[in-house]
């Protein structure tokens, strides 16, 4: 029997779930993905064409693609030199949804043209089709504007949000509604995960939900986002701003001491479970180590889900 699975969030991280989940048999994907974002390439493009963020949408594609990999590379492919010139900085996939939502008039559609061509595994959905500025609140009340801001500030967040009224696509809240499992994360949790979540049409939909909400956490905080935030602390996040959640997914791998040392030099240290979250919290070997880095395996992420499924 088909699942519907829906996969939320934005950056690297959704794309290692997407990559894992891919290949799983009948199941059908919807990625709903953040366009909050406005740094590089694509904070540019928006402020020149008042459109959604598409750099994490771009990602998305790639993740889900079934083309070859030298259109990956190519979707990808970033224009070297001053980023406030010309093409420079900017990467051909985000010029390519550019001009496609420019000839059709439509972001939506511009996304399924550049799934088409590059035969995508599923559906790849913006949050919103609005072109929306997140907000973050600190914990001195300090007001951030713009995601790529919200990071900067060495304070703790307490909450995101939108400025006035901002709609949901219809097509995010119809997956939502038809799903039989919805995963948040892997990612960055305020501003790649809950800038989806906070938008009212999908919050409603998350809640009326009779799926399994399943949180993906990351192996490592982040800092000035998720500094020193064990699992418990991130859980309390989604609690904050009404996102239900009813699983957990951790890492139970080892990391090796030189690499867990340079992540703490960059204010990053792992992610643990006290046994404190309230929630059922399934721990499993999850994490590859690359060039000193830690990276969830899709190979793993695929395991772990197809057991829940």
């Amino acid at each position: 029997m088909m699942k519907n699975v829906v996969a939320i969030g934005g950056g690297h991280g959704l794309s290692a779930i997407l990559s894992g989940i891919r290949d799983i048999e009948d199941i059908k994907i919807s990625a709903i993905v953040t366009v909050a974002d406005d740094g590089g390439s694509t904070g540019r493009l928006r402020k020149r064409y008042t459109i959604p963020a598409m750099g994490d949408i771009r990602n998305v594609i790639v993740a889900l693609s079934d083309s070859e990999p030298l259109l990956h590379d190519l979707l990808n492919y970033r224009f070297e030199g001053e980023d406030n010139m010309d093409i420079a900085g900017h990467s051909l996939g985000n010029l390519i949804l550019t001009a496609l939502t420019s000839m059709t008039g439509s972001f939506n559609e511009a996304i399924r043209i550049t799934s088409a061509m590059l035969q995508v595994k599923g559906s790849i959905i913006p949050s919103t089709l609005e072109n929306v500025t997140l907000f973050a609140m600190m914990d001195d009340d300090t007001i951030v504007k713009g995601e790529a801001n919200i990071p900067s500030l060495i304070h703790n967040i307490e909450k995101v949000f939108y400025q006035g009224e901002v709609h949901a696509n219809k097509e995010a809240v119809k997956a939502i509604e038809e799903a039989d499992l919805i995963i948040y994360g892997i990612g960055s949790l305020y501003t790649s995960i809950l800038p989806n979540t906070i938008i009212p049409g999908i919050n409603a939909a998350l809640n009326a939900s009779k799926a399994k909400r399943v949180y993906f956490a990351n192996c490592m905080t982040q800092s000035n986002e998720t500094y020193n935030y064990d699992l418990r602390e991130h859980l309390e996040a989604f609690k904050k701003h009404d996102t239900p959640v009813d699983m957990a997914i951790i890492h139970s791998d080892e990391i090796p001491e030189m690499i867990a040392a340079r992540y703490q030099r960059q204010n990053s240290i792992e992610v643990v479970d006290h046994g404190d979250c309230g929630i059922e919290v399934l721990k499993r070997p999850l994490l590859r180590f690359d060039n000193n880095l830690v990276r969830h395996d899709p190979v793993r992420i695929r395991e772990v889900l197809e057991s829940i499924l």
